[in-house]
């Protein structure tokens, strides 16, 4: 980067991050901090879930022709992880927690039933039902935020009871930085919040940790959702890259927990992998994310 014009290639960063993502993201970044923090439970849904779970929760599963073709593409998709989590998850009472952002929520999910954690729900508890899960994934959700959840009765409640605990964030630590430095950005203000995000993300393992000592912690990476669209601009790719290795390097501080990359999964340039936003993963990205997730939980579990 010696002889890169930083500040040139900054600007190109914030230019290309405002007219990709567009006002789509721009309310995004707007409203984040409004969103009122919400539990998600699948099985068991809160008197206070918004309108859109309770829609979800009135699909007759059993009748829809779209779940029907969504069920075939999953069982191809998660064939040989499908009945490892079988054999796995068999004659045992697992419970996993699912915190975060945006991408635990299943924001750009088209079924708008939970993105990657919810194909994990659908998929594990097919045939029948071995593992329950709660969300406690919120759009817009950054690290302090987090730290803030890991506060309230009900998330601590389902972590003491947990076998594991699966966490997307710090994609919008990385989008704060844009929001309220895009019209100056520089590279070295990624670098900065990361140290940040590193001093965070140890707390979050941590508290989660004094919560549960015997709990698995798993943290999915980031992947770069302008590769497709902008291959020759490095510097998008350094900050995810740098970002990432932050997470791997942080999770080996700690006994049982584990860093899940998905960059590699969003590289097919010959396959549509991002909702209508050109962020979020759509469907098969979504189930991209959920077959990766499911390899590794089989795996570092036995």
């Amino acid at each position: 980067m010696g002889v890169v014009n930083m500040k040139k290639a900054a600007l190109i960063i914030a230019a290309v991050l405002i007219a990709i993502i567009g006002a789509a993201l721009l309310f995004y970044l707007v409203n984040d901090s409004k969103d009122v923090p919400k539990t998600a439970h699948p099985k068991q849904p809160s008197t206070e879930e918004d309108q859109d779970t309770e829609a979800n929760e009135d699909i007759d599963k059993s009748t829809e022709p779209p779940e029907e073709e969504e069920g075939q593409s999953l069982r191809t998709l998660l064939r040989g992880a499908v009945q490892s989590a079988f054999e796995f998850f068999t004659n045992k009472e697992t419970s996993i927690v699912a915190i975060g952002d945006s991408l635990t929520e299943g924001v750009g999910d088209s079924t708008g039933q939970g993105g990657y954690v919810g194909i994990l729900d659908r998929t594990i508890n097919e045939r029948a039902q071995l593992v329950q899960f709660n969300n406690f994934g919120r759009r817009g959700d950054r690290t302090d935020q987090l730290l803030t959840k890991l506060e309230l009765p009900q998330v601590i409640e389902a972590i003491e009871d947990a076998d594991m605990v699966l966490i997307t964030i710090g994609a919008n630590d990385i989008m704060q930085v844009v929001k309220e430095n895009f019209s100056n950005l520089t590279y070295n203000q990624f670098a900065q919040e990361r140290i940040g995000y590193e001093s965070r993300l140890e707390t979050i393992f941590q508290t989660i940790r004094d919560i549960n000592k015997d709990t698995s912690i798993y943290l999915i990476g980031f992947y770069n959702p302008f590769t497709k669209y902008f291959p020759e601009i490095k510097e998008l790719g350094l900050i995810v890259d740098d970002w990432n290795q932050t997470g791997k390097k942080i999770t080996e501080e700690f006994d049982d927990v584990h860093f899940i990359p998905t960059k590699d999964l969003f590289l097919d340039a010959d396959v549509e992998l991002f909702a209508d936003d050109h962020f979020h993963p759509n469907d098969e990205g979504y189930q991209r994310m959920a077959k990766r997730v499911l390899e590794y939980l089989t795996e570092q579990e036995r």
